[in-house]
């Protein structure tokens, strides 16, 4: 049976559970200023110029403020503070390995996408490459003045030939176009409407005032031809793949 007498005084007591509280976080500010001190030794450009100094005083405060309400809250043991230190850390340091490796990470994105969606292209230094689909054509997503348009690409087709629906979304009056072209296709002939392109955007392919046609019979999709091709600087396919240079 414990002795009522022998239990400390309420402030006694207080005074004892906050003593290490204070011990904590005198230890947690002398690493803190030892790490600051390092990394400025160590990396002296963590400190130079203004922006610099804005970023690693943002970075110590944040630190401290996350550090310092894991320390005060009076009611978690040592060892849970630890744990939930080290639970900041890994979070810290997956954050910042994110950052470090983001262009290794977008070029993985977008080769996986490039794989996943054939007609979006992966992006290597000044070329993109496209995969052929199931039938085994070579489908690119174009920027077409703003909108984007997936083309069938056709070395096959002297110009770029859009759909009467594309044409559509492009803004092109159908009716006050004038059909007067003649293409021979393996269907027969058909007949176009000569129209321009202000602007083509293929990955890093950028073309103004593109020649084209409006097809004047329905089409399953729009042509990216030789008008588009050959202003390039290089094209060829090798297996499966189709690669572009500007």
């Amino acid at each position: 049976m414990t002795d009522p007498w022998s239990r400390k005084p309420p402030d006694e007591e207080a005074k004892n559970k906050s003593r290490p509280l204070w011990l904590w976080a005198t230890a947690a500010g002398a690493a803190l200023f030892a790490l600051i001190v390092y990394l400025i030794n160590r990396y002296p450009e963590v400190a130079a110029g203004e922006e610099a100094k804005m970023r690693l005083t943002y970075s110590v405060l944040l630190l401290a403020l996350v550090g310092g309400s894991l320390l005060m809250h009076r009611r978690t043991r040592p060892g849970q503070v630890l744990r939930q230190a080290a639970a900041w850390a890994g979070i810290g340091a997956v954050l910042f390995l994110g950052y470090a490796f983001r262009h290794q990470g977008v070029a993985l994105w977008n080769r996986l996408a490039g794989e996943l969606v054939p007609g979006r292209g992966v992006v290597d230094g000044g070329a993109i490459t496209f995969s052929a689909d199931a039938s085994g054509h070579f489908v690119a997503e174009v920027e077409v003045e703003g909108v984007a348009i997936r083309m069938l690409v056709d070395t096959g087709a002297s110009v770029v030939v859009l759909s009467p629906a594309d044409a559509r979304r492009l803004g092109f009056d159908m009716e006050a176009l004038k059909f007067d072209q003649v293409f021979s296709t393996a269907n027969g002939q058909v007949r176009g409407a000569p129209v321009r392109l202000r602007r083509m955007v293929l990955g890093p392919i950028h073309l103004t005032d593109v020649r084209a046609s409006v097809n004047g019979a329905p089409m399953s999709g729009s042509l990216l031809g030789m008008s588009f091709l050959s202003r390039l600087s290089s094209y060829e396919v090798s297996g499966d793949r189709l690669t572009l240079r500007p």
